[in-house]
């Protein structure tokens, strides 16, 4: 798309969050799971609207009480904010499909790896764009969101996409784009790493004699434990695990041998790779 007219009627630039108009491309698990949020925060769902090409889907996002069309175009009139909830792969064609995006518009995008120079080569230059790097955890209300903007998004537009993206969870912003990458490795894959170890412990603990339902059970409520205590902010991971560790216990047994098997290392590089694996896909979908 080339520069669009500077019209900005029935666009506010910051508005009481409940009477914003949000439009959402895309009415998957992501998109719904902010809606949700959003609506228990006590936004108006009047002022929602999704599109969303699958019939069933609008259905199901019609009984949530907000609009579904199946037209993007048709979403996004008159809204403040654009949150493009579409597939990485997609977002080239629906931006360059679009024909009534405007340039007072802020385009929140979580769509993983795809950086702002493609997003602003589809779309506009001057279009102002936030960036986002959320987790599955979101699907329940419980993930973390980076955000990353740059200077052409204003201050009032950030605010409602810290927002918006909090009905999901946590967000935090970072300072620099590039550091998409390190939270994409951190938090955004971080999930499948927490599940590869559970799944590691139930396999052990059946192996020890206990049979899946009960190993899967210790193991998880184990991880939700654990994840509280260390949540609740007065100790770091570091001394919560020291305190578990009696000498010559059982857990310090445990630790010597994962110290032994390199796996602090191996997690070093786990996320050194997932890493290197988005800047290299944010260079593919720069190239597109």
């Amino acid at each position: 798309m080339t520069d669009k007219p500077g019209n900005t009627a029935g666009i506010a630039q910051s508005r009481a969050p409940g009477s914003t108009r949000i439009a959402f491309i895309g009415g998957g698990n992501m998109a719904r799971s902010l809606i949700t949020g959003l609506l228990a925060a006590g936004w108006n769902q009047a002022r929602i609207r999704v599109s969303e090409p699958l019939a069933e889907q609008r259905k199901v996002l019609a009984d949530m009480g907000v609009t579904a069309v199946a037209s993007n175009d048709e979403a996004i009139v008159d809204a403040a904010v654009v949150v493009l909830a579409v597939k990485p792969q997609l977002l080239s064609k629906v931006l360059r499909d679009l024909r009534g995006l405007e340039n007072a518009q802020l385009l929140i995008s979580i769509a993983a790896g795809v950086p702002l120079t493609a997003i602003r080569q589809w779309s506009s230059p001057d279009q102002p764009v936030v960036r986002c790097m959320p987790n599955t955890p979101a699907l329940l209300r419980a993930g973390i969101t980076g955000l990353f903007a740059d200077e052409r998004v204003n201050a009032a537009q950030r605010q409602l996409a810290e927002q918006i993206l909090a009905a999901a969870g946590k967000v935090i912003w970072v300072a620099d784009e590039a550091q998409l990458d390190a939270v994409t490795a951190v938090s955004g894959s971080g999930p499948a790493y927490f599940f590869y170890l559970m799944e590691a412990m139930v396999d052990a603990g059946v192996s020890l004699g206990l049979d899946e339902e009960t190993a899967t059970l210790l193991t998880l409520e184990t991880a939700y434990g654990a994840a509280l205590m260390a949540r609740a902010g007065d100790r770091a991971p570091a001394r919560l695990r020291a305190n578990v560790t009696s000498p010559g216990g059982t857990t310090e047994r445990a630790l010597s041998i994962l110290e032994a098997a390199g796996v602090r290392r191996s997690v070093e590089e786990a996320l050194t790779g997932a890493a290197q694996r988005s800047k290299e896909l944010a260079e593919e979908f720069g190239r597109s």
